[in-house]
């Protein structure tokens, strides 16, 4: 999915990160708390979502605020990771300039050769967000531009169905 951020000044910022599960609450995924887009949802914890299905042209937009999920939560999705994905997540100072590629994986080397006999721990700036939709628009391209939109908008814990024009 596609996630949008800004930064303090305004300035947006958007990227792919991988949703990791749908709840009541909302839509998760788990990065750097100290990457970009943690730094940013520390400094305005409201964020867009896209998802785009080129194919069956449709997409669809959530918009909400943005919280961070529990110790427990982040552990146990870190922990259902691949070694070497949970070494990877220790090893990238995500965002920030490194002196090259040769140092991250060095770095990477290091921490294999630490953890080869047992499970890397969750860093403790690294874990899990929830994206609570106060706002989804479902969009189907139509022909002539005649697109079909439908918006929901959470009012006073009710979901309200507008529909818009293209």
């Amino acid at each position: 999915m596609t996630l949008a951020t800004s930064a303090p000044s305004g300035l947006p910022s958007a990227r792919m990160v991988l949703l990791k599960g749908v709840t009541e609450r909302g839509f998760l995924f788990f990065t750097n708390y100290e990457s970009r887009k943690g730094r940013e949802l520390a400094a305005n914890p409201h964020a867009a979502l896209v998802f785009y299905w080129r194919e069956q042209n449709r997409q669809v937009r959530v918009t909400g605020r943005v919280t961070k999920l529990s110790t427990a939560e982040s552990d146990a999705y870190f922990a259902t990771r691949p070694s070497a994905s949970r070494l990877a997540a220790m090893a990238s100072r995500q965002s920030r300039v490194i002196p090259s590629r040769a140092a991250l994986l060095d770095r990477y080397a290091e921490l294999e050769g630490r953890y080869q006999n047992g499970d890397p721990p969750r860093p403790i700036n690294w874990g899990g967000y929830c994206v609570h939709p106060n706002e989804i628009e479902f969009w189907q391209q139509g022909a002539n531009r005649l697109h079909d939109r439908l918006r929901y908008r959470k009012r006073g814990g009710v979901w309200i169905l507008q529909r818009l024009s293209p």
